[in-house]
């Protein structure tokens, strides 16, 4: 069993590897370092006799080595004598109490006390199981930095006192909001790219997926966490056909809609049903906007009209200068640019996205099609400096360019 089948059974456990661990010692940052050292000794045991029970055995050894950092660290007779015994190799790790854990490591990691760079991390590293390597390549940053993070986090929680439990149930729903966050800034960052020379980061974006489907499961009840869910699938459903093979973008009026994954569409829409049960929040009608475009044979034939409100219910319940832009798009297509520039101009007036390049890109786009095609190269060429990801700045500038 090499390093590729050690990392893969890591990527599934580790969740409830650290949750059990952080748990049985009470000190969240001993539980995830403890972790880490048994993934390291599978590296270098498994090659040599793969074990019966690789979850098993990673569990054993970390908690192992929890509890010789225990000892090293007690003073007290008494904690010694208390974590004296050994677990056995295959011993089960409360079979029952699992999907609370998980779930109360989700809440530690999206901690409010933890800034927002520190919760993508940790969520990253401790409940998704990615190195840090991985979430360093993920989001164009060094490892140090990465490592940086994660450390400040764990000395930020133990500072803090946090404890390992389920906030109450009232807390919860309060703080739900906080760990949706993080899951989309992960899934968004997959999906577009905010710098560096790919458009799309897959693995980024499906890791978020696969950690909202865990909380989806965990949390039934939660109309916005299937939102979320429905959400990502839907948007991820375009990936095949979001870049050439290239690595270009490709609009979506040029997309070939065959080749979007139709069975993460399906999957969308049944969490979609479920996130209706109570009335849709922020999540479930941005999911509801990925329901129209995805269902709908071709841009022409889109429900407009149905996009346009629903950014206007979204911009009631939640808000901002992006779906402000985003309803201006869809104004202009079921309206014309007119109405749609109206609303852009309003946004460059109030300097509602200071230093973005979505601003000048819808503009330009509506300039191009209202034939002020001097005025639109200029938005498109000013997009293009601001935008900090390569794959998109030559899509503006090959616009731009062809406008001279």
């Amino acid at each position: 069993m090499g390093p590729a089948e050690v990392e893969a059974v890591w990527r599934i456990e580790s969740a409830r590897i650290v949750a059990a661990l952080t748990r049985f010692t009470g000190d969240f940052g001993l539980a995830e370092e403890a972790a880490q050292e048994a993934v390291a000794e599978a590296l270098v045991a498994w090659p040599l006799a793969a074990p019966d029970s690789p979850a098993g055995w990673l569990m054993a050894t970390a908690r192992r080595r929890a509890i010789d950092a225990i000892r090293r660290r007690a003073a007290l007779k008494d904690r010694h004598a208390l974590l004296a015994v050994d677990p056995v190799v295959n011993e089960d790790v409360d079979p029952d109490r699992i999907d609370d854990d998980i779930l109360a490591l989700m809440f530690i990691s999206c901690h409010p006390v933890l800034s927002p760079e520190a919760r993508v991390a940790l969520t990253l590293r401790v409940v998704g199981g990615l190195s840090t390597e991985e979430i360093a390549r993920a989001f164009l940053v060094s490892v140090p930095t990465v490592q940086a993070r994660i450390t400040r986090a764990k000395k930020t929680i133990a500072a803090a006192g946090v404890p390992f439990e389920l906030p109450a149930a009232g807390e919860r729903r309060d703080r739900l909001g906080g760990v949706l966050s993080v899951l989309y800034v992960i899934f968004t960052e997959g999906s577009t790219a905010t710098s560096g020379d790919r458009l799309l980061r897959p693995d980024v974006a499906y890791e978020a997926i696969r950690l909202a489907r865990t909380l989806a499961a965990l949390q039934p009840d939660e109309p916005e966490v299937h939102g979320l869910l429905a959400l990502c699938e839907l948007t991820a459903a375009r990936f095949p056909a979001r870049t050439a093979p290239d690595g270009s973008a490709v609009l979506l009026e040029d997309q070939d809609r065959r080749r979007w994954d139709h069975s993460a569409i399906r999957r969308g829409l049944a969490s979609l049903v479920k996130a209706s049960s109570r009335g849709l929040g922020p999540y479930g009608l941005q999911a509801a906007i990925a329901a129209a475009h995805a269902t709908a044979p071709s841009v022409e034939a889109t429900d407009w009209d149905r996009i346009v409100v629903l950014y206007e219910a979204l911009g009631r319940v939640a808000p901002s200068p992006v779906v402000e832009l985003n309803r201006a798009v869809a104004v202009a297509m079921a309206s014309g640019p007119a109405q749609a520039l109206a609303i852009v101009d309003e946004l460059v007036a109030l300097d509602r996205l200071p230093g973005s390049h979505l601003l000048p890109t819808v503009r330009g786009e509506l300039l191009v099609r209202l034939g002020r095609r001097s005025e639109a190269r200029a938005e498109l060429e000013l997009a293009a400096r601001l935008c900090p990801n390569q794959r998109e700045r030559s899509v503006l500038l090959h616009k731009a360019a062809e406008l001279e």
